[in-house]
C-alpha cells in the first residue's frame, strides 16, 4: 500500500473506532465496569464517554510519540526534514481523533462546548495537516504529541469528582498531585529547549526550505497551544495548592479537636 494511502486511511480509521467508542464502546463497557456510571445524568455520561475516549487517545498517541521521540533514528537525526512511517501514522491517528472530538462537541455543545478545546483542537489539525501533506516537522510534531501523557490524569480527575469522591479522599490527592507534576513535565518544562531549537535552526537552509508559510505555521500554532498549556497549567496549580491548603486545614483541626478531647 502506498505511504499515503496508508496514512489517510489511518485518519478515517482513527475517526471511525473514536466515533465508535464514543457512542457505543465506552457507554457498554463503563456500565460494566463501573457501578457508579449508570447513576451517573444524561450529560455526565456524555462527557464521561468524550473523556473515556480523550484517555485511550493519550495513552496510544502518547506511547507512540515516545517511541518515535527517543527510538526513531530517521527523525531524530533530522527534526525538520526526517521521514518516518510510525511517526506520521502516530500523526494520522491524533488527527482522526481531534476530528471526532470536534464532531462530538458539535453536536453536544451543551454538554462539551468550550472555545478553548476548538481552538487548540484547530490548531493542532491545521499544524497536523502540514506534518502529513508535506511530510515535514515529523519528529516535531511527535515531540509535542508527549503532551498526552497528562491527559490520562486529567481525566481521572473528573472521573472522580463525577463519582463524588471526597477533595481530600487518597485518591484524589494522589491523582491531583500526579496530575499537577505530569502536566509540569511533559506541557511546560520543554517549552524552553524547544523554543532555544527552534531559534537555533533560524536561518539555516533547512528551515529555509520549510517556506515561509510552513515556518509561520510552526511558530503560530506552537506559540498558541504554549499559551493554552501555561494558562491550564496556571489553573492546575492554583486547584493543586487549593486541596493542599484544604488538607492543612482540616488536619490543623483535627489536631484541635483532638486536644480539646485530652
Amino acid at each position: 500500500m502506498d505511504a499515503d494511502a496508508l496514512v489517510l486511511g489511518t485518519v478515517l480509521a482513527s475517526l471511525c473506532v473514536f466515533q465508535l467508542l464514543f457512542h457505543v464502546l465506552s457507554h457498554w463497557l463503563s456500565a460494566k465496569v463501573c457501578p457508579g456510571f449508570s447513576r451517573l445524568g444524561p450529560a455526565k455520561k456524555i462527557e464521561w464517554n468524550s473523556r473515556v475516549v480523550s484517555t485511550c487517545h493519550s495513552v496510544v498517541v502518547g506511547a507512540l510519540s515516545l517511541v518515535v521521540s527517543l527510538f526513531d533514528e530517521a527523525v531524530i537525526a533530522d527534526p525538520l526534514w526526517g521521514d518516518s512511517l510510525l511517526a506520521k501514522v502516530n500523526v494520522a491517528i491524533a488527527s482522526g481523533y481531534l476530528i471526532s472530538d470536534l464532531l462530538a462537541i458539535t453536536r453536544h455543545w451543551d454538554v462539551l462546548g468550550d472555545k478553548y478545546f476548538v481552538i487548540h483542537h484547530c490548531a493542532s489539525l491545521y499544524a497536523f495537516s502540514l506534518v502529513l501533506r508535506h511530510g515535514v516537522l515529523q519528529y516535531i510534531a511527535n515531540f509535542r504529541l508527549l503532551a498526552e501523557l497528562s491527559s490520562p490524569c486529567v481525566n481521572q480527575r473528573w472521573f472522580l469528582e463525577a463519582l463524588r469522591y471526597s477533595k481530600l479522599s487518597t485518591a484524589n490527592v494522589l491523582n491531583g498531585l500526579l496530575m499537577t507534576l505530569a502536566f509540569f513535565v511533559v506541557r511546560i518544562l520543554p517549552i524552553p529547549s524547544f523554543y532555544g531549537y527552534m531559534l537555533s535552526v533560524v536561518g539555516t537552509e533547512p528551515y529555509a526550505r520549510l517556506g515561509l508559510l510552513t515556518q509561520c505555521s510552526w511558530v503560530g500554532s506552537c506559540v498558541v497551544l504554549d499559551v493554552m498549556n501555561v494558562l491550564w497549567m496556571v489553573k492546575i496549580a492554583k486547584g493543586c495548592f487549593r486541596v493542599l491548603a484544604l488538607m492543612r486545614r482540616e488536619k490543623a483541626g483535627s489536631s484541635l479537636r483532638n486536644g480539646k478531647l485530652d
